[in-house]
């Protein structure tokens, strides 16, 4: 079985990918967030400096990118192959209404001629490998119906398939019959992605679909570090061990980052993914979230990880 590191915006960025591998050596491959273009196709700085190689010596990754416009695509797929990759990874899962309102992410599986006609053009240069992320469909799960078809037109590295629709964001129901009848009709090798955020529920998932050897995962491997490790060996990763990934993290932000509220705001942003697994620690995480400096932040975090 292999696991992916499925990305999220402003947590997931080179420097939590590398201490997460430094402490846990259970991901198989990480994926960037969508990269960021401006006008001219180009990558902006912040997503120059996350895909660059030396700040992602040791670990498998593949850029992500979230776009509607084949030539922008192109553009940082010969860059990205100049630089070493030879994979890049389509997002049409994002539900975010800022992408969709743009017809991008999830907001292209809409206009399945539009899809097309991108996948066609983006294919017939085909720089690297190619993989999409996606979802199956806007807003009914009959979607994909149409999407199946089209994507197996085309040669895909591999399918990556959250089975919820746009409208569903990330608390809406799980459609695993049609995530059943993809693994069945699916030219492309398939990976899941969705709501696998404890060790039974994965060995559930493993049970239920022997044929699958490739999960994603996001906010539970988030929430829980140790979680792969976990499926694996049925041990819970130690306290001891989060403390020092934390630590390392808050590091290696205090020492890039300028001014005390913004490390605050970076690690409060973390807080609001791994107090998922700290569910008795409801005060102390009230704490973290209430302190106005690093003294009181520190403190908060002492009292749940001492």
């Amino acid at each position: 079985m292999l696991f992916y590191f499925a990305p999220l915006e402003g947590i997931t960025n080179y420097i939590y990918r590398n201490t997460y591998a430094s402490y846990y050596k259970s991901v198989d491959k990480f994926f960037t967030p969508f990269l960021n273009t401006n006008v001219d196709g180009c990558l902006v700085s912040k997503s120059e400096k996350d895909i660059k190689k030396e700040n992602n010596k040791d670990i498998k990754l593949v850029p992500q990118l979230l776009t509607n416009n084949p030539s922008t695509f192109n553009i940082v797929a010969t860059k990205l192959k100049n630089e070493g990759y030879n994979e890049i990874n389509l997002n049409l899962g994002c539900p975010s209404g800022t992408v969709t309102s743009k017809k991008r992410g999830s907001g292209q599986l809409k206009d399945i001629d539009a899809l097309k006609a991108f996948l066609d053009e983006i294919f017939n240069k085909r720089i690297q490998e190619i993989s999409i992320k996606t979802r199956i469909g806007f807003s009914d799960p009959k979607e994909m119906e149409s999407l199946l078809p089209l994507f197996n037109n085309y040669p895909l590295k591999e399918l990556i398939v959250h089975p919820r629709v746009r409208d569903d964001f990330y608390k809406g129901p799980i459609h695993i019959d049609v995530f059943r009848d993809i693994v069945k009709e699916s030219k492309n090798e398939v990976c899941y992605n969705g709501n696998l955020c404890t060790a039974s529920q994965i060995k559930n998932f493993v049970k239920d679909f022997p044929s699958i050897n490739k999960i994603m995962i996001g906010r539970g491997l988030i929430a829980n570090p140790g979680l792969i490790e976990e499926f694996k060996t049925g041990q819970a990763s130690s306290l001891e061990i989060f403390k020092e990934f934390h630590d390392s993290i808050y590091n290696q932000y205090s020492n890039i980052l300028y001014g005390e509220k913004s490390l605050l705001y970076k690690m409060k942003d973390h807080w609001k993914v791994w107090k998922i697994n700290f569910p008795e620690n409801t005060k102390e995480i009230k704490k973290i979230q209430k302190s106005q400096n690093i003294i009181s932040y520190k403190k908060a975090v002492d009292l749940i990880l001492k």
